[in-house]
């Protein structure tokens, strides 16, 4: 008899067109996903998937399969959602997705003075970019860069507006100098996180085509924690949101060019089924809560509300700071 398990990988791949990028979003390996696919197939005695343009797409009866497979996980996916609507204690378990800066600083002191009324919730928190499937219960609650659109099963609110900038270390600045205009942005070196929809973060137009974006990039990574290391270490300019230039590092971050800026929204968003849980309904309501009281740390930088110390301040140094004015001088 075949695994269950299998076949949610089997949907990932004929989503994503290849084992790569199934691997990639269920943190699985290549071979292994390869492999688990060969033993559906073995399993059915025919292939499920065939190669065309040079992606994987389902075959007729591969089709069929996942048209099942889909039924089959919305249902169970319906059953869950119903089980915690019922729920109507403030105990047990509340999952959140959020990304890096938001989700390892200011939601934990924001969370924890939740706790201190409701010592009974357990929060079950993922760290990332990728967006949890919320009609899978893959997360109650996630705050996320971008809506979700019109999708009729999931409830989004605009709770911020974050302001974005572009910052670089003082060693940078003091051996490359500080650049005056987005044309000298041109001979300055880059360092680019691919986070969001894989586009490079940087500042934007309208068509979210880069703005001034150096032409050498010195680093590129996936990982917000390495795209900062990178910054402070002195490989170049990056761009990120003012109100986590501090979060994410304990040496000093200079914002250039600072009246170069641009806003993106975050969005609290949840299924609507799971949202008449009263613990999640509770918990969504108080982020959304503590989001509009700290909105002027999300749009201007500074010191958060919820600060219990200094991971909390966000960087609105730049070149007019006369505290780093001993580290640049602009030519």
């Amino acid at each position: 008899m075949n695994n269950w398990s299998d076949y949610p990988i089997l949907l990932e791949i004929a989503e994503t067109g290849s084992l790569t990028a199934a691997g990639k979003k269920l943190q699985m390996s290549q071979p292994t996903v390869g492999r688990r696919l060969r033993a559906l197939e073995e399993h059915f005695g025919t292939p499920l998937l065939k190669k065309e343009s040079g992606k994987l797409i389902p075959t007729t009866f591969g089709q069929s399969v996942l048209d099942h497979v889909r039924r089959m996980q919305d249902e169970a996916a319906a059953i869950n959602r119903s089980s915690a609507s019922l729920e109507d204690s403030l105990s047990g378990v509340v999952r959140i997705s959020a990304t890096e800066g938001i989700g390892t600083a200011w939601l934990p002191t924001v969370l924890q003075a939740f706790r201190q009324s409701h010592p009974d919730i357990m929060f079950d928190v993922s760290i990332g970019f990728r967006s949890f499937n919320l009609a899978q219960r893959e997360a109650d609650i996630a705050l996320r860069w971008k809506s979700p659109g019109e999708q009729n099963s999931l409830i989004a609110r605009k709770v911020a507006d974050a302001t974005f900038g572009l910052f670089a270390s003082p060693s940078y600045l003091q051996k490359k100098g500080v650049p005056q205009s987005l044309d000298d942005l041109k001979n300055h070196d880059a360092v680019i996180a691919m986070v969001m929809d894989d586009m490079p973060l940087w500042m934007h137009d309208e068509a979210k085509n880069p703005i001034g974006m150096p032409e050498r990039v010195t680093f590129r990574t996936n990982n917000i924690w390495a795209f900062n290391s990178a910054i402070t270490e002195g490989y170049g300019i990056g761009a990120m949101p003012i109100c986590s230039c501090d979060i994410l590092t304990d040496k000093p971050l200079i914002r250039v060019l600072p009246n170069l800026s641009q806003q993106e929204a975050l969005y609290l968003v949840a299924h609507e089924d799971v949202r008449r849980s009263t613990r999640i309904r509770a918990v969504y309501d108080f982020i959304a809560d503590a989001m509009k009281k700290d909105s002027a740390f999300f749009l201007n930088g500074g010191e958060s509300v919820f600060q219990n110390g200094a991971n909390l301040h966000c960087g609105t140094d730049h070149l007019d700071n006369p505290a780093h004015k001993h580290v640049l001088v602009a030519e």
